[in-house]
Order: structure tokens, then C-alpha cells, then sequence
């Protein structure tokens, strides 16, 4: 089923339901209307602008996600950073205490 058209404005052989920018305009005398558009190809360029606007919105999400996860994963290096420093200074002090004990221990 080939059929020409966007999901908002599908092609229909009614001429008066299809887009303006579709219709032929009615007859007139000679030389008092406009020159008439060729749109014997206007759905295709319509048909694919609504499909690259459809991937802009796709890669915009994409792009978004991806970042989200970028920020996720640099919170996390954060977290395990601020932890093994905690851990440090922890095990810092408990090595001071040791080497304190060791000294009140040799003195006496």
C-alpha cells in the first residue's frame, strides 16, 4: 500500500478535503488567475520533512538520555571518591593511635 501523505494530513482523493497547497485552483477565463504550482511532487518533500522531524526528536532524546547517564556515572565516581577519602583519613587517625600506643608502650 503506497500511499503518499503525513499521519496528520493523509492524501485522499476528495478534492475537497485535501490540503490547499494541493488543490488546483478552479478555472477561470484565460490570463485572470495566477499561473498554476506544479505539486505533483509536493507529498514527498512533505512526507520526508515529517520523517526528519520525527528523528530530530529521536536524537534529541537520544542526546538527552546520554547525558543523564554521563551525569549519573560522574555522581557515582563522585561518591566512591568522597568515600575512599573518608576511609582514608579514617585509616590515617587509627594509624596515629596505633603508633601512639606503640610510644606510651616503649616508654614505660
Amino acid at each position: 500500500m503506497n500511499l503518499f501523505g503525513t499521519i496528520d494530513r493523509p492524501t485522499t482523493h476528495d478534492p475537497k478535503k485535501q490540503d490547499p497547497t494541493m488543490r488546483r485552483p478552479a478555472t477561470e477565463p484565460f490570463g485572470s488567475a495566477a499561473p498554476a504550482r506544479d505539486t505533483s511532487r509536493a507529498t514527498a518533500p512533505r512526507q520526508n520533512r515529517n520523517l526528519e522531524m520525527q528523528l530530530i526528536q529521536e536524537a534529541m532524546a537520544r542526546a538527552h538520555m546520554s547525558d543523564l547517564i554521563r551525569e549519573a556515572e560522574s555522581e557515582r565516581t563522585a561518591v566512591r571518591l568522597a568515600a575512599a577519602r573518608r576511609m582514608q583519613r579514617r585509616a590515617e587517625r587509627a594509624s596515629l593511635r596505633a603508633r601512639r600506643a606503640l610510644a606510651m608502650a616503649v616508654m614505660h
